[in-house]
């Protein structure tokens, strides 16, 4: 299962991994002919992938199965995926149709797909034929492993239903076909030419065997190691391609029977699988370093050239950090050396910087080793956007190395800067012993802070490379500086070293500006984060501890404990509410500052070694220990209302079952229960509740003409040219058709009837109002009026409206429903405000509401006028 799927999260929910491509099984290609395109599929965990060949673009992504896929099969329709003993049928490259079970005991290893015949192997020695469609055993062969070793299953073209099985002890001669001799591990492919099939051995040796004859044509030798995928090319030439556990390919003439050319470095790791597309000049590899290539063989003497590629790292990544403002970049360095950035919203948007070369120059010269010219793996880098499109933009620093190397986003290359100490401040015994641990980009991209292990903090300019100054007399710290920061404004500099000290610099005077009580650390930290628009510095202790400090009075306000294993990374949310931290426990934990409590954690099948949160707080970025992928997490708190509570500070989730579940005790029980718990309606009487309704029922009630008058049509209705039958109707406010019981000439409002029936409570015609649309309102406070006839005894001013106004008294009295009353005040005063002002009890009505509202304002200006004050102070005052 992977990382990103674990979740026990009240906060984040996993979404989708990035930089995933291949592993280590040889893929598996497929042709669509109504579509007119080539797929491969490619698997990743316990799904796989697949993507057209024509750009590489991903196609789909199929569900999740049980756990990692053991090997890949597939025919025209459906993907054949071999999870433990279990085999699953794909349709749509995405849903589960069939599934085979119930006949290995052992876990499946090769798969073979013949029209509607499935042929599965075990490492028993088990080999099981099945009926695609129905799902049952036609056939089943048992092999003893200690004299027949199935390693390998492949289909001779033109031989009907004739499966070629291969082993690494003995021959074997089955359905009148000889099967060669193969040596542990090795791979077999069909030629261009009937009867002759390729064999790989783990010796090296690759043989052209004529299977009909039992004769070997001709043989090669390659010196990589064992042969892990064979090709041959259809478009013309008779050239074989062969990988090797290097990542190196050869390419044979099969004619002139000698080596044509290498292809050195297709791949970091062993090529895991490689196939010439029929009738064409492309080759389509992959291999367990997670790249999918596309080569093509345009040049003379059957050069290959890297046509397209889908790759991400071959060694899990270290360290990411979102680049720029948007929140969609991210960039990882991983333990393969190489910097690459990998996009939220596509693919094609991905870049590759490279791999560091220690001299960039010295790579264009021959005779020189692979391994010689590159650069250790990148520890820790800073990225600033504001000048990339002028200079390098990125500063990373590689392990063991005492210089800082320059990188260019945009060009998507090393840059040409070689950021070292001077030589004056260090002598050559110390200078080979020194090595860059910390760095920092200003946010205008124009200078970057180095530290070093020797206690060196050293200034830079990003454009000319030039040294600019240096910090403390003669070190920074006493020890390996640990971490630096610079504040927006390029003022003060923060730096933490091994001598538990915290220190600021002013950043153009480079002299202390350390406060009167500089704040004491219980233990040496290990990193510090800083939010620019806060202020606030957080710093991971050695001893497990997380702090954060107010950079303008240099206290500690916040403490948390919790975390039980080294703390890896720290990221700040873009308001600087959450601090989350990721540590060797496995867990990735959320900090309120403002409560000063943990309010989430959940726990990852593998702990993260960094975490990075989007400048935007959409996804939380996470890598994790032995994992090759980068995981988003989406924040619920964007999309949806979140309640969050706080947790104890000793709070472990604990995961089961391969799935993450949070043990809870009584109280903790009580408190979730009390979180899914539904409001009242009205909390208290002395409270002012307002209505549940949506704005749009009531906000325009008052200006109701106004938007009709803006929304009526340009032109009037067209009478059709039949007009159809229609059946007599009511007139009146609501019509309706004309039935033998229903007076025509009688026209009532329906408010007045739900009044009516319920006269001691208002209830009823509340809830009618409530129900109804802003029109639907307003033609019921119009049908008050007593000239419509809605009173059956019409007088100076009707006793509907004196009625409604007792019902806005009542609304008013219990603090219910404030808005909603409000907005229907103003529209029966705009309606009828001189029948009211004539009426004497209307009058009356009138000022014990006047006088209601003017206590209710009173107190609610009581409590603004505190909340306000309350807030003024928590935003001003010094914590």
């Amino acid at each position: 299962m992977l990382a990103h799927e674990v979740t026990g999260s009240s906060l984040f929910s996993g979404f989708r991994a990035l930089g995933l491509y291949s592993n280590h099984l040889p893929h598996v290609l497929r042709y669509h002919a109504r579509h007119r395109e080539f797929y491969v599929t490619t698997a990743v965990g316990n799904r796989f992938h697949t993507y057209n060949v024509k750009k590489l673009g991903i196609i789909a992504v199929s569900n999740a199965l049980p756990g990692d896929i053991s090997c890949l099969a597939a025919d025209r329709m459906l993907v054949f995926a071999a999870v433990g003993r279990d085999v699953y049928a794909f349709a749509r490259n995405k849903e589960i149709v069939h599934h085979y079970s119930h006949a290995h005991a052992s876990d499946v290893h090769l798969l073979l797909v013949l029209g509607d015949t499935l042929v599965s192997a075990d490492h028993d020695g088990l080999l099981v034929v099945w009926d695609v469609p129905t799902q049952e055993e036609y056939l089943r062969l048992t092999f003893d492993p200690a004299t027949f070793d199935l390693s390998a299953l492949a289909h001779p073209s033109t031989y009907l239903n004739k499966v070629l099985l291969g082993s690494s002890q003995v021959n074997f001669r089955y359905n009148y076909t000889r099967v060669c001799r193969f040596y542990k591990k090795q791979f077999s492919a069909q030629s261009p030419a009937v009867d002759v099939m390729g064999v790989g051995l783990s010796s090296g040796r690759i043989l052209l065997h004529d299977i009909r004859a039992d004769k070997t044509l001709m043989s090669f030798s390659q010196d990589w190691g064992p042969v892990t995928t064979l090709s041959f090319r259809t478009d013309g030439p008779p050239i074989m391609a062969a990988g090797g556990p290097g990542g190196h390919m050869a390419f044979w003439d099969l004619e002139s029977r000698r080596l044509v050319t290498q292809l050195r470095h297709a791949h970091r790791s062993a090529v895991a699988g490689a196939t010439f597309l029929p009738s064409q000049q492309l080759l389509l590899t992959n291999g367990a370093d997670n790249a999918l290539k596309v080569w093509v063989f345009e040049q003379e003497g059957g050069v290959a050239r890297l046509l397209r590629s889908r790759q991400g790292h071959s060694a899990p990544p270290t360290t990411i950090r979102h680049h720029g403002n948007a929140g969609r970049d991210i960039l990882s360095a991983g333990q393969d050396g190489t910097l690459q950035s990998f996009s939220s919203v596509h693919e094609r948007f991905n870049k590759s910087l490279g791999h560091g070369s220690a001299n960039k120059k010295m790579t264009k010269k021959k005779g020189l080793k692979f391994e010689e010219i590159l650069l250790p793996p990148i520890t820790c880098f800073s990225s600033e956007s504001a000048r990339e499109g002028d200079w390098d933009g990125v500063v990373a620093l590689h392990r063991g190395e005492a210089a800082a190397r320059t990188w260019n986003y945009q060009r998507c290359t090393m840059g040409k800067h070689r950021l070292a100490p001077p030589a004056d401040r260090l002598d050559n015994a110390r200078l080979s012993n020194v090595h860059t641990t910390a760095v920092d980009i200003t946010s205008c991209g124009n200078f970057v802070l180095i530290g070093w292990s020797s206690g060196h903090l050293d200034v830079y300019n990003l454009q000319s490379g030039i040294h600019r100054g240096h910090y403390g007399n003669p070190t920074a710290h006493v020890g390996a500086v640990r971490g630096v920061c610079v504040d927006g404004l390029n003022q003060r500099v923060f730096s933490v070293g091994a001598d538990c000290l915290l220190r600021a610099w002013r950043f153009k005077t480079r002299s202390h500006d350390d406060p009167a009580h500089p704040p004491k650390l219980d233990s040496a930290p290990s990193m510090l984060r800083l939010h620019r628009d806060s202020g606030m510095l957080a710093l991971a202790l050695d001893d497990l501890t997380l702090v954060v400090i107010d950079t303008e009075t240099g206290r500690v306000v916040r403490k948390f404990l919790g975390h039980s294993g080294k703390i890896n990374d720290l990221t700040f949310s873009p308001d600087g509410r959450w601090l989350i931290s990721a540590s060797m426990d496995c867990t990735i934990r959320t900090w309120d500052l403002p409560s000063g409590c943990m309010v989430d954690c959940f726990l990852c099948e593998t702990a993260a070694v960094s975490v990075s949160l989007s400048p935007i707080g959409d996804f939380l970025s996470s890598a994790h220990v032995d994992s090759l992928g980068i995981y988003l997490w989406s924040n619920k708190s964007i999309y949806s209302l979140v309640s969050l509570r706080p947790l104890p500070a000793d709070y472990q989730p604990v995961t089961g079952h391969g799935e993450s579940c949070v043990t809870l005790g009584d109280e903790d029980e009580d408190q979730m229960a009390s979180a899914c718990w539904d409001s009242q309606e009205q909390l208290e009487r002395h409270l002012v509740t307002m209505t549940s309704l949506p704005e749009s029922r009531w906000r325009n009630l008052f200006n109701l003409d106004v938007v009709k008058r803006r929304n009526q049509p340009q032109q009037p209705p067209q009478r059709p040219a039949a007009a159809p039958y229609f059946l007599p109707t009511v007139s009146g406010l609501q019509p309706s058709f004309q039935t033998p019981e229903a007076p025509v000439n009688q026209v009532l409002s329906y408010y007045y009837h739900s009044w009516n029936i319920v006269t001691a409570s208002y209830v009823a015609p509340l809830a009618l109002l409530k129900s109804l649309g802003p029109s639907a309102v307003d033609l019921e406070l119009r049908g008050l009026s007593p000239d419509l006839g809605s009173s059956p005894q019409p007088s100076s001013a009707s006793q509907l409206l004196v009625a409604f106004l007792q019902m806005l008294e009542a609304m008013l009295e219990e603090r219910r429903d404030f808005d909603l009353a409000q907005a229907y005040l103003a529209l029966l005063l705009k309606l009828y405000l001189r029948p009211l002002s004539a009426d004497p009890l209307a009058v009356a009505t009138l000022q014990r509401l006047l006088g209601r509202l003017e206590t209710i304002w009173a107190e609610l200006r009581v409590s603004f006028d505190q909340s306000l004050c309350l807030l003024t102070y928590t935003k001003t005052a010094l914590l």
